[in-house]
This record gives C-alpha cells, structure tokens and sequence, in this order.
C-alpha cells in the first residue's frame, strides 16, 4: 500500500460536507451537480430531471428500489449512467438512484455509500476531507 494520499477538501455547511460531482450523458452532454456526502445513504442518488435531460429513460430503469428517506419509504428508479466523476475520481458505467430532493434543499442529491466504497474512499470530518491512497 501506498503512503501518498490525494486529499480533498470538502466545503463544510454546519455539520454537512459538501462536494460537487458531474454526471455524463448519453447525448455527449455533462451535468455539474452539488451533493451532500451521507454516509448513511446506501446508493448516490441524482436529480430525475437532471438523469432525463442527459438522456436517461427513468421509466424505464434497470429496475426500482424501495429506500427509506427523512420523508418516508420511497421507490426510486434506477438507472446506469455512462460515467459519474467525484473528488478526482471517475466510474463509467454507474448506476444511481433517480430521486429529486424535496423544494428547499440546498443541494441537488446525495453521494452514497456505493460510490465511496467502490472508490476506497476515507474520510476525515475533521477537516472535512477525502483521501484516496494513489
């Protein structure tokens, strides 16, 4: 194992760690996206809009998922987007949860679980950062 690290820093809200990320399209186009990093969040969930205006069909998705949200038992569709790239990482082919966050939220989704892990991913809430070993 490596000792290098690149480290990312996280723009911190209160006790919330914020990040962008960009989601890329079947139609050539990209989306920059601002999201929440919740660790309590299984899959990284996306804005429906967003999935559709880069040429997502989520009423057709690989399939549906039950999710327990602040706002109750939800069923998302899923889908497979062609690349997802956060904190200098890029994944192609990486399926996310379509679900648009309630009106007021201060950001546009959240990134899961399934993302930090398959990027080995460790964070440090003090000072709000990422590091991946290089």
């Amino acid at each position: 194992m490596s000792d290098r690290k690149k480290i990312y820093r996280l723009e911190r809200r209160g006790r919330l760690l914020l990040l962008r990320a960009a989601v890329g399209g079947t139609n050539g186009q990209a989306s920059v996206l601002r999201l929440l990093l919740d660790t309590g969040s299984s899959y990284t969930m996306l804005p429906v809009e967003v999935l559709e205006a880069l040429g997502y069909d989520t009423h057709r998705p690989l399939r549906r998922m039950r999710m327990v949200t602040a706002s109750g038992i939800i069923v998302a569709p899923v889908v497979r987007v062609s690349w997802f790239h956060c904190l200098g990482q890029r994944v192609e082919d990486f399926t996310v949860a379509a679900y648009t966050l309630p009106p007021g939220t201060f950001v546009d989704g959240l990134l899961g679980m399934d993302f930090l892990l398959h990027c080995k991913a460790v964070i440090v809430t003090e000072p709000g950062t990422v590091q991946f070993e290089e």
